[in-house]
Order: C-alpha cells, then structure tokens, then sequence
C-alpha cells in the first residue's frame, strides 16, 4: 500500500436509497454468491442506515460497513449498549490498500460520539482485527451426538408437557423467555424490534437437505406457562442395509430450569429415525456436557465467537460487576484509540458493590493491550491464561492473580447468534 493509495480511500455515510448495491459489494467481497431474497429482505429491514458507511476510491464505491445499536449482558447481570460491527467488507481490488483502516477509524469513532462503551463483531478472518483492539471474548461449542451410544437419564415429570407448534406462532413466547434469559450469560444480546425474525430465517436452499425449522415447546401443564422450546430441522436417510440414519440439527434451545432442558434434549436424542444430533452453537460449559454418559461422544469443537473492543475503558471497566474485590492499577496500550492509553485505577469492593474506574497517575500494577482487556472482559478469558502467553505483564506481585479472579464469570460468556 502506497500513501497515495491509502490517501485516495475515503469514507462518507450511506444513502438509504444505495442499500442494494451496496450491500452486493459486501457478497462480492465474500465470494460472490448472492442470498436469496428472503435473507436480502431480513437484512435491509435490520440495517440501520445511518451507522453504515461507505468506502469510496475517488467516487466509486468499493466497500463498506456498519453497525448494529444492541445492548449486552456482562459480568454482576448488567446489559450495556454495545456496538455489532457488522457487514465489513471490501472488494477485491480494493485489497491491503488501507480501506479496513480508514473505515475501522470512522466506525470507531462513531462508536464513541455515540457514547457505546463496547464494540463486538463476528470475524471471518480471526487474525483481521486483532490490530484495531478486538480480542476473542467468547467461545461457542459444536457437538455431534450419537444417539445409539449415548444415555441421557431424565425423571420423567407429569407437571412438564412436550408440544410442537409453528416456530412464527410460537415466536413472541419464546422471545419473552429469551429476554428474561439475557442477564443471565454474559455475551447474550437483546433483541431489539425485527431481531426476533432473526432465528426463524428458514431459507429453502440453504437447508441443505433438511426439512423446515420445526419448534417443540416444554410448557406447564397447570399454567400452560412456557418453560423451554427447541427449535431444530430434520433429515431422515437410511443405510444400504435399510436402518434409520437420520440426523437432527438443533438450531437453539433455551429452558428457564436445568430440568426443563434436560428435557428437551431427551426429546431431540430419542426421536424416530434419528441416528445424529448436531448442535452447532452451544456456551463451551453446556450444561449437556454433564448430562450425557459419555462426554467423549459429543466429539466437542472449540472455535472463536464474540470478539470485543473496548471504546470507552473507564466506562466500560465501572459498569460491570466483579467476582471480588479488586483495588489495582492497569496501564492499557491502545494504538488505535489513543483516548484509552494510560494508567486506569480500576476499584471495586466485590460482587454487588459500587466499582470506579478512574485515571492516575500512581505506578502501574499490571499492563496489557486493549485488545487482551477485551478477551477478559466478559470473563471467559483469564488475565492469568494471557499472561501466561506473554501478553499480560505483572508489575506488582499478586496484582495479576486478584484481578485476574476479580474478573471471573461463574458462566462461560456466550453469543446467541451472528449479527
């Protein structure tokens, strides 16, 4: 990249009325294969026009990006305003010609003036985005169930009725469960309006064989209330000696009680014809894990989710809870956001208690980059494992192991779904 040619990329706001060719560039940039309309329509109802932007070469258009306004659980139960940095993409010509830097700038500090003391994003490529302050904050875990190998022993409970209903009908109570699930988990999002068609995204040619998204909801057979709901899709094959093989793709599954989804998982392994049950985003400490006989069955699959960024450090370190007290002095590095370099006085009293997050000038206790601060954030990255590879360096003796506990979640943080 040449500085004429970092210099000749600019970015401007999104015009409402460029939507479709600007989001046929982001296909391109991502291999060119254009969705169906169903998911194209979803999209442009959920773009929010007036945080998407533009990258031009001269006046050509040639990529762009933007951001989702969405409110996340962190650790002590709190739901801050956090930024999904979404839709980010350049065309191929317009490859390692400073076209991500000059957006990543814009968005960012769009992110600030809006007063979001977090961004996240979903990476295709983990290794982009480390550089702009994004560290990997959660995990999600895929699973392959065989049904014949493994056991699943759960009471039977009369007052716990199985029901199956269409998945739109059946969408506002389970949308009311998932909400008053939120605050549970860190890294759960709220839906916001329109984000409930979200999960029921069913588009024909995507299913790859499998049947239409089918719901089973667990409700109580006295108040009718609903207790958990699985929604899934179906592929029945058979062997060449003429046995069931067919498989079963949970696409989410929630309860309010662990009995409650040990239910619904029962009812996904012990279906008619079904050999497999796949699971593909599930938290990493699941409580599935446990519930099997034979862990070693569900040939378990780690990969990266959420990556976080914090854009206000002060902000965003005073607004969540902590696992005990803490009392030390970090010093962050942040090229990329120079307003949270320095030394931070982060103090909290434990779990419950009032925290403050201030500036000083006093020694440092500990340092690290904003991007390992975002990898511990939410809890499901300890400082100590950071430290542990090189990237976060003790000053003060004891300091990394009391902050490092400080910032622990009881839960694994966990990302619902993309963005």
């Amino acid at each position: 990249m040449t500085t004429g040619e970092a210099a000749a990329l600019t970015v401007r706001p999104l015009a409402a009325e460029e939507w479709d060719g600007w989001y046929r560039r982001l296909e391109i940039a991502f291999g060119g294969e254009e969705e169906e309309a169903e998911e194209r329509a979803l999209y442009r109802s959920l773009t929010e026009v007036h945080r998407a932007l533009v990258v031009c070469d001269g006046a050509e258009p040639v990529g762009g990006g933007g951001a989702f306004s969405f409110r996340m659980a962190v650790p002590g139960g709190a739901v801050l305003p956090v930024a999904g940095v979404t839709m980010v993409g350049m065309l191929p010509t317009h490859r390692r010609r400073g076209g991500l830097s000059v957006l990543m700038r814009r968005l960012l500090d769009d992110v600030r003036a809006a007063r979001e003391p977090l961004a996240a994003l979903t990476a295709s490529e983990p290794g982009i985005y480390g550089r702009f302050g994004f560290g990997a904050a959660a995990w999600r875990m895929a699973v392959t169930v065989p049904c014949h190998r493994v056991s699943l022993p759960v009471a039977d409970n009369p007052a716990l009725r199985l029901r199956l209903a269409d998945p739109v009908e059946a969408s506002p109570a389970c949308e009311e469960l998932y909400a008053s699930l939120v605050p549970l988990r860190p890294g759960r999002l709220e839906r916001r309006p329109g984000w409930e068609r979200h999960p029921l995204l069913d588009v024909p040619s995507s299913r790859g064989g499998y049947s239409p998204r089918q719901c089973v909801l667990a409700e109580d057979t006295e108040s009718g209330r609903l207790l958990g709901y699985a929604r899934y899709s179906s592929k029945v094959s058979w062997t060449e000696a003429g046995n069931a093989a067919g498989r079963v793709k949970v696409r989410d599954i929630e309860a309010v009680t662990p009995q409650v989804y040990a239910r619904l998982w029962r009812y996904l392994i012990d279906m008619d014809l079904v050999d497999t049950v796949e699971a593909g985003n599930l938290p990493v400490d699941d409580p599935l894990l446990h519930l099997v006989s034979d862990v070693r069955r569900l040939e378990a699959r780690l990969a990266d989710s959420l990556h976080l960024r914090l854009v206000d450090v002060g902000a965003a370190l005073e607004s969540r809870g902590y696992a005990q007290p803490v009392d030390a002095v970090l010093e962050v590095v942040d090229g990329f956001c120079p307003w949270n370099a320095g030394r931070w006085r982060l103090k909290s009293s434990g779990p419950g208690r009032a925290t403050s997050c201030v500036r000083t000038g006093a020694p440092a206790d500990l340092v690290l980059d904003v991007r390992e601060l975002g990898a511990a954030y939410l809890g499901g990255t300890t400082l100590a494992a950071l430290a542990g590879a090189g990237l976060v360096a003790e000053l003060r003796a004891g300091a990394l192991a009391q902050v490092s506990r400080a910032f622990a979640s009881d839960v694994a943080p966990w990302l619902p779904h993309g963005f």
